[in-house]
């Protein structure tokens, strides 16, 4: 594999960091950036002009990063040139959330191949229901075909996230890359370090991923109470307590980070499901968890890798504050110096669990996918 690791600033200039491709040669460039800086008008052509003969993969974002380098004013663009696997690509734009299962067997299907080893999913970050995507692409994809990838984010704001295939990123758009081929070798790692505190609840209403009662009471109040005076941040203050989430009859728990809230109906709405009769916990962290947490994905996937792609939380970022570099430079450790890392601050993980090789949406969590090519 070669790469080369660029930043565009919002003025059109370029910066690269030292690496093995030249522009042209790229067939695959990851976009990652700010909202307001990835939709801006001048972005794509800008993108498309330096890499004329690459697919392009645009993903909004609560903070983006190449190595250890956390960038909120411009756009992190990693380019790619697979040397043995090949690749695939497919997109769709959702509607409303009841055709996601349908247009994520779509995708699916357009990525049939013989060959096919692994999928990145690139999502919408704010409609799209994230246990909904993972379970109906572990139905759809062929057996041994694992999953990996993110949920777009918006920072703090929670108004819309962009996805984009060859084309402006927009909202309500998810993207696959298939990668196909022998010679790739993929590994997996997904930490959190976040520790439940306080009374356990029973979730006693809730509809798909949305929370409207616990012990009887309406959801929204109960978690108010919790945050105090933080409850006026709302939803982004949530960020800092997700919630722990063990559903009944099942021996392991998840996590699940507050998306928006309603307070006319008192519910609030998560990246992912929370089934009735859960048993559900408020969680809390240090900096010294989140990022023995990230070294601790990274350990899991570790493998003499070319490519690291790292999904973190929104909501660890904002916990580790000016200190988040420090989850980046656990993970750099686990890897060859000749490693390139790209990735994002999102609203939602998706890789395979640590107990089975499903992909499941994970929140709260530093989640990895490395990827090397073999000389086969």
């Amino acid at each position: 594999m070669k790469f080369l690791q660029s930043s565009l600033s919002i003025d059109g200039n370029w910066s690269d960091l030292p690496g093995s491709l030249e522009p042209l040669e790229a067939s695959l460039v990851f976009a990652f950036g700010q909202r307001a800086l990835i939709s801006h008008d001048r972005t794509f052509d800008a993108v498309r002009e330096r890499f004329p003969s690459a697919r392009l993969v645009f993903v909004s974002t609560a903070g983006n990063f190449a190595d250890t380098h956390v960038d909120d004013e411009k756009i992190t663009c990693t380019a790619v040139l697979f040397e043995r696997a090949t690749t695939v690509f497919a997109s769709e734009h959702l509607d409303s959330q009841a055709e996601l299962s349908q247009v994520c067997h779509r995708l699916a299907a357009a990525l049939a191949r013989p060959d096919l080893k692994h999928v990145l999913i690139f999502s919408d970050g704010s409609i799209v229901n994230g246990t909904t995507l993972s379970k109906a692409f572990n139905e759809a994809l062929p057996e041994g075909v694992t999953l990996s990838g993110g949920l777009a984010g918006d920072g703090t704001d929670f108004v819309r996230t962009l996805v984009g295939l060859d084309a402006p990123p927009a909202p309500g758009v998810i993207v696959a890359v298939g990668l196909c081929g022998p010679s790739l070798r993929v590994g997996f790692g997904s930490s959190g370090g976040w520790v439940p505190f306080g009374p356990k609840r029973t979730v006693t209403a809730s509809r798909d991923n949305v929370l409207q009662e616990l012990d009887g009471k309406l959801a929204l109040e109960l978690y108010k109470t919790y945050l105090g005076p933080e409850a006026d941040a709302l939803p982004a203050s949530a960020l800092r307590f997700p919630l722990h989430v063990t559903p009944l009859g099942e021996s392991y728990p998840f996590v699940r980070t507050i998306l928006s809230i309603d307070e006319k109906e008192g519910t609030m709405t998560f990246a992912g499901d929370i089934p009735l009769d859960s048993t559900v916990q408020l969680m809390r962290a240090s900096y010294e968890d989140l990022i023995a947490g990230a070294e601790q994905a990274a350990e899991a996937a570790s493998q003499e890798a070319e490519f690291v792609l790292a999904v973190s939380c929104v909501g660890r970022r904002i916990v580790l504050g000016q200190r988040v570099e420090e989850e980046l430079e656990g993970i750099r450790g686990s890897f060859p110096e000749s490693s390139v890392i790209t990735g994002f601050y999102s609203y939602g993980e998706l890789a395979p669990s640590g107990h089975e090789r499903k992909c499941q949406l994970h929140n709260q969590t530093m989640t990895i996918t490395s990827i090397s090519e073999s000389g086969e």
